[in-house]
């Protein structure tokens, strides 16, 4: 008896189930489409479809090749200030630090670098900072014309976005959205700079770009050595707020755009901006509160017993940590119990499509708000009168297990090749995974090893568990078998 499943009731009411259940990320009818672009690509197996079914695989290949790039770019004569060329460890682990956002300098910036050497970094922090997703997304579209649901469903996981349709929209206000903030911070860095410099404006012009793309995307390079320039607030306060504002992520930073275009209320936040913006200044507050009670009379911290330098030392350090990685100064200084709460900070990064890296702040959110929901004896996970889809409390805990693994993996190794200390160990792998640009007592010539397994643990915090997921297999179909249910004791 021969079955014609695609015309049968069954089948057809799989796809709806199937469609129903996507309909939270998806709208239109992608499945469609693509289906049948699908049965089209099949009958040209390509290299370019085999990429694109695996979105993935796709965005690992596009950050494998600008490292290959940028590696080749600093190896030149002309990226290095001395005789011949920066050797390889230096120049690979110094690719993936610019391309990851991370920042941590195993050279000095200022003394290696040439001018062409820091132009490099520049174009690589900034095309590490729009996103790796977000390239690949725009590759996907300059090739096929349009973005497969299988590379939708990533990007609309960067981006924040949760309608297919409005993918293309948010690639385009991501561009813009990164360039303007980033000119706002180049205008208001270029007089305190002007005055740094004594008024050499060609200088106080290269310093204010190399800050301003570095600081929005929260990478820890310094044109000059200098630092974060804290005693000068013209200049430390535009790298601040333009640090803090990358580590929002651009579906925050969209979303009170729109809301206070429309002249709204913050009431009329979504969910997604209400949890980053309460769980990132609950951090900032408690971050700021330990450094002025644990670290109040560390010098190398606190130079002078001027209460006003405190604060403004203290709020650096609170907001910095997170993800930028400037005025590194003082950190080998710091008690360990400061290191570990430093390293916690790292770990939980900041928000979700950010150019921050860590867990982010709402994957730490959701993980305390299932803590609550089970101790207090609840079913659903809610915040602000909402309840949280039970995929989302998944994904947060598969993340959060995962990101945590690697960090002890890459916490061993580091303590094997070293014989470092499990506080320092685990500080340079939370600073490498959250891309905080933080080191200590990591040096290129005595632990080449440590290089590496710094610039793996760096890739692996900015490409994400989830792209790695994704490269290794497909979104898969909705399960049509679920089984009974049955009792474990845990705790």
């Amino acid at each position: 008896m021969a079955w014609r499943l695609p015309h049968s009731p069954s089948s057809r009411n799989a796809k709806n189930q199937a469609s129903d259940a996507y309909s939270w990320w998806f709208s239109g009818d992608a499945f469609k489409r693509d289906a049948l672009d699908e049965r089209r690509g099949s009958r040209t197996n390509t290299l370019l479809h085999k990429l694109n079914s695996r979105p993935g695989r796709l965005t690992i290949i596009y950050f494998a090749t600008l490292i290959v790039i940028v590696t080749s770019l600093l190896l030149l004569p002309a990226a290095y200030q001395g005789q011949g060329s920066t050797n390889f460890s230096s120049a690979f682990f110094t690719a993936v630090s610019a391309l990851s956002t991370c920042g941590i300098a195993m050279v000095n910036t200022t003394t290696h670098w040439t001018t062409f050497g820091q132009g490099v970094l520049i174009i690589a922090v900034q095309l590490g900072g729009i996103g790796v997703m977000t390239f690949a997304s725009l590759i996907a579209l300059a090739v096929n014309h349009h973005i497969k649901a299988t590379q939708r469903l990533l990007t609309a996981s960067e981006l924040g976005t949760n309608k297919l349709s409005e993918i293309r929209g948010v690639l385009r206000v991501v561009l813009i959205t990164s360039l303007s903030i980033e000119v706002i911070t180049f205008i208001a860095l270029l007089p305190g700079l002007a005055h740094v410099n004594h008024n050499d404006y060609g200088r106080a012009a290269w310093e204010a770009l190399f800050f301003a793309v570095m600081a929005y995307n929260n990478a820890g390079f310094t044109p000059d050595g200098a630092g974060l320039y804290v005693s000068n607030w013209s200049v430390g306060m535009p790298i601040v707020l333009s640090a803090f504002c990358g580590t929002l992520g651009f579906p925050v930073i969209l979303n009170i755009v729109r809301t206070a275009r429309k002249h709204q209320s913050p009431r009329r936040w979504n969910l997604h901006t209400k949890v980053t913006l309460c769980t990132t200044f609950c951090l900032v507050l408690m971050s700021l509160l330990w450094f002025l009670i644990i670290e109040w009379n560390n010098t190398s911290l606190f130079a002078s017993d001027d209460i006003e330098a405190h604060l403004r030392r203290a709020v650096v350090a609170a907001v910095m940590p997170r993800s930028s990685g400037f005025d590194l100064s003082w950190v080998p200084q710091v008690g360990d119990a400061t290191k570990l709460f430093m390293s916690i900070i790292m770990f939980i990064g900041g928000g979700s499509t950010s150019t921050a890296g860590g867990i982010r702040v709402t994957t730490f959110a959701v993980i305390l708000l299932v803590c609550r929901a089970s101790f207090t004896g609840h079913r659903d996970v809610t915040v602000f009168h909402r309840r949280i889809h039970t995929k989302v409390v998944m994904t947060a805990i598969s993340i959060s297990t995962s990101c945590l693994l690697v960090v002890c993996v890459a916490s061993m190794a580091i303590m094997l090749n070293t014989g470092m200390d499990l506080t320092s160990a685990l500080f340079n792998a939370c600073s490498a995974f959250g891309l905080g640009g933080y080191s200590i007592g990591v040096d290129a010539s005595t632990h080449p090893a440590v290089l590496y397994i710094l610039a793996a643990t760096m890739i692996i915090g900015r490409l994400g568990p989830m792209t790695l997921a994704y490269a290794v297999s497909r979104p898969g179909n909705i399960e049509a078998i679920r089984y009974p249910t049955d009792e474990i004791v845990v705790g």
